[in-house]
């Protein structure tokens, strides 16, 4: 058992660092680990050191971004623990302020002690299923964006891109600017209505940064000849061992198929991304409440206008609170950091602080307005997403169970109201990934059938380790 910290921080992207940053610079004793080999998260992943772009321009993307990342290069007031993941966070059997927090990396498995424990484990992509989906050439979003960031790797030749969420277009720069060859890019939600884009205007002020980088987007889609299409959805994959061809359809204003307009499109690469969940698997681990919000990111930590979750010591900054973007994570990382020198150090400038808190939830209030509007137009319609779904799609990659399989034991077992009773009997979220891929898919599966919300169909019980590590390295932990 290490030495007591002050604040131990999961994740080194915005929300993390601009903790540590506050925090460190106040004298508490920092620690950041998270399980990727460099800092920056998802949004500023970095090449490999050994590369020879060692300064993307992706780092500087955000008015807060380039002192951020000059800092967390220079700094010896943090302990960094990269390439490392945090498995569990329990209680202290001897002494309720503390925090017990397993983590497991290249030296090995351990368990630090900490008085707060800052939670900003950030967003992956909203799995959908559909026939062909576990092809190879199937891929998310999130993961075109990082092979093309973190290994400068092009994962196809001609790329059709389908969803719903403005990260699709980010791809689609990013791509474009790698030359690569885009088919298509299928949005699925229709053109905005007069209303909403009255209220979107609303909306604007203060993000003009954001509005020109995305007409940017659209101009640079149209000179290279990228048709845009709007009410549009996807079928299926097609392929033997790889993916050759798509069938798209136009879809109503609530995601469903229209039937007659399914249409091929020819493509080795389909990019997936109909939106973000929130990554709240430790914190559900650790005993944090958390609420059903379909359009911000799924199950989200609750929280107060401070981020203590309902568990004690333990702060949540980032997409755990709602899917915002990396300036909101960067403003709620500061101010999960002054509210823990506030609680730690008893400082006497209290007055100062205070006033810190109220500026950045201000300023928080006002990109809500913003990211709120975002979020709303960009919304999945998940039950029309699963609809796509036939018996033999694979729901549950990691254990191979098909669509099929969870309907059949449905049938038979009528009562079934809780999606972990699908997982006990089906092997659903037992795999690898934990559920994070099936998660969703079969908890909309069995609320269509009974007619309720996701919400009232459960979440798979997060227990620790919230991923896989190997026993050896537990067995032999310090």
């Amino acid at each position: 058992m290490s030495d007591i910290l002050d604040f131990l921080i999961v994740g080194a992207g915005p929300a993390g660092l601009s903790a540590a940053r506050i925090a460190s610079s106040q004298g508490l004793s920092v620690t950041v680990v998270d399980e990727q080999p460099r800092f920056g998260g998802q949004v500023f992943r970095q090449a490999p050191e050994e590369f020879a772009a060692a300064d993307p321009d992706s780092m500087h993307t955000y008015p807060f971004s380039h002192s951020l990342f000059e800092w967390a290069r220079g700094t010896t007031a943090v302990q960094w623990h990269f390439s490392t993941l945090v498995w569990g966070i329990f209680d202290d059997p001897q002494d309720e302020h503390m925090r017990q927090i397993g983590i497991a990396g290249p030296q090995g498995a351990s368990v630090l002690k900490a008085r707060r424990v800052l939670i900003a484990t950030g967003a992956y992509d909203l799995p959908v299923a559909f026939p062909g989906w576990t092809l190879p050439g199937v891929l998310s979003a999130g993961g075109v964006q990082t092979m093309i960031k973190s290994q400068s790797l092009m994962p196809g030749q001609r790329f059709l891109l389908v969803g719903g969420h403005p990260l699709l277009l980010l791809v689609a720069e990013l791509l474009l600017d790698a030359g690569a060859q885009i088919a298509e890019v299928a949005i699925a939600r229709s053109l905005p209505s007069m209303k909403e884009m009255l209220r979107a205007t609303r909306a604007l002020p203060g993000q003009s940064r954001l509005v020109k980088q995305l007409l940017a987007i659209l101009l640079k889609l149209r000179r290279h000849g990228v048709p845009l299409r709007f009410a549009t959805g996807i079928e299926r994959v097609h392929g033997d061992e790889s993916v050759q061809a798509a069938t798209l359809c136009k879809v109503d204003q609530n995601g469903h198929a229209i039937a007659g307009t399914q249409r091929r499109v020819e493509a080795d690469t389909v990019v997936v991304g109909y939106g973000l969940l929130a990554s709240t698997e430790l914190a559900r681990q650790a005993g944090c409440t958390v609420r059903w919000d379909s359009a911000a990111g799924g199950w989200l930590v609750q929280h107060d206008d401070r981020l203590q979750s309902t568990q004690s010591g333990v702060l949540v900054a980032g997409e755990q609170t709602g899917i915002a973007g990396a300036f909101n994570a960067h403003l709620q990382g500061e101010l999960a950091a002054w509210q823990c020198v506030l609680e730690l150090q008893q400082p006497a400038a209290v007055t100062a602080i205070e006033k810190t808190i109220a500026d950045l939830q201000l300023r928080l209030a006002r990109n809500r307005r913003f990211t709120g509007t975002v979020i709303a137009l960009s919304a999945p319609k998940l039950e029309a997403l699963a609809q796509a779904i036939t018996p033999d799609t694979v729901v549950c990659r990691c254990e191979e169970v098909t669509a099929q399989e969870v309907n059949q034991f449905l049938d038979a077992h009528p009562y079934v109201a809780d999606i972990n009773s699908i997982k006990l009997a089906c092997r659903t979220g037992m795999g690898m990934c934990q559920g994070r891929y099936c998660q969703h898919t079969v908890a909309q599966m069995l609320a269509s059938r009974l007619g309720r919300g996701i919400d009232q169909v459960g979440i798979y019980k997060a227990q620790a380790p919230v991923k896989p590590v190997p026993v050896a390295v537990l067995a032999n932990m310090k």
